[in-house]
């Protein structure tokens, strides 16, 4: 029997995780020959959660993402919602896209297994590998401001942060302006799309795209230092969509009472830190000293002045120095 067959056996055979140093004493082999074989497990299909510090196991169909039981999760503010649930697609925000270049006119919420081209923020990828993460996106109709696109993505940011201290219990913190991140390390990502009616300068529709990283361990070389996962269980991923749904649909009920605002500015891990921030490729310095009520940062920059950044093409960075 091959080492990954006697593996997969072993799995079968429990009902909680089990230690890759458990495994590779048991079979006479390194751990790192244990990972090879769970790692070619995943390739040939096998649903196998790893959580770090806790080890493999093998997942039931409860652990799938399931529309009935975010159905049964959502609260009244979102059980509006048009749920739609799928295995595989490139993007939950294209997926978003089809459904209103195909006429639908309603708010919904797509969300997937798995993503094969995720994206990010100034053209990035999102890495959303199956059955290890949250991958979905919200389609709203509302006559907002196109301005108004920051104040949707830091609404996200809060909703996330929000159902993420509920679901699990752990305190994530939020980088300006989209991106949730747990110990240092980013867990979540936020795209916030907008189909505008140019004449009028206002969005017709919203699209927000959230990955979360629930397991995902092996990150590609150029994000592996700077991307982690929640660590928690599978099973989560139902109750944590709801959540998200809940706490984003109602704050969106009425974005111009601002009081969640508050909560971004709780959790914002930049804050009185100094960070360089790039427009048009070019740097600059200054500390970070505030959220407004829009969601734009507030700077100070080294000659004492201040200016406020929205989102846009901004990339902002924590300082080196600021960073030790």
């Amino acid at each position: 029997m091959s080492l990954k067959d006697k593996i997969m056996a072993k799995l079968e055979n429990s009902s909680d995780y089990v230690s890759g140093q458990e495994l590779a004493g048991e079979f006479g082999v390194s751990r790192a020959a244990v990972w090879k074989a769970v790692r070619q497990l995943k390739e040939d299909g096998c649903r196998i959660d790893s959580v770090s510090n806790r080890g493999y196991r093998l997942l039931s169909p409860a652990d799938s993402i399931d529309d009935k039981a975010i159905r049964k999760a959502l609260n009244e503010s979102a059980q509006r919602l048009e749920l739609c649930v799928l295995e595989s697609v490139d993007s939950t925000n294209n997926e978003a896209k089809r459904m209103l270049a195909n006429g639908f006119d309603g708010d919904a919420l797509i969300v997937a297994n798995e993503q094969t081209g995720g994206r990010g923020r100034l053209g990035r990828s999102f890495y959303s590998p199956k059955n290890t993460g949250i991958y979905m996106s919200f389609l709203l109709h509302a006559d907002l401001k196109l301005s108004d696109a920051v104040s949707v993505t830091t609404a996200a940011s809060v909703a996330v942060v929000k159902a993420i201290e509920s679901v699990t219990g752990i305190a994530p913190e939020i980088k300006w302006v989209n991106d949730v991140y747990v110990g240092g390390r980013k867990v979540c990502g936020i795209l916030t799309e907008a189909v505008s009616d140019f004449e009028t300068g206002m969005a017709r529709s919203v699209i927000i795209g959230i990955g979360i990283n629930i397991t995902t361990e092996d990150f590609p070389e150029e994000i592996k230092d700077k991307a982690s996962s929640l660590g928690a269980q599978a099973p989560i991923r139902n109750d944590l969509i709801a959540s998200v749904a809940n706490e984003l649909t109602a704050i969106c009920t009425d974005l111009s009472d601002r009081s969640f605002i508050k909560c971004y500015r709780e959790h914002s891990m930049i804050i009185g830190r100094e960070i360089d921030f790039y427009i048009n490729n070019v740097k600059h310095t200054g500390t970070a000293a505030d959220i407004d009520d829009n969601g734009g940062l507030i700077v100070t920059l080294p000659d004492g002045s201040k200016t406020t950044l929205s989102s846009g093409e901004v990339t902002v960075r924590l300082a080196k120095a600021s960073e030790e």
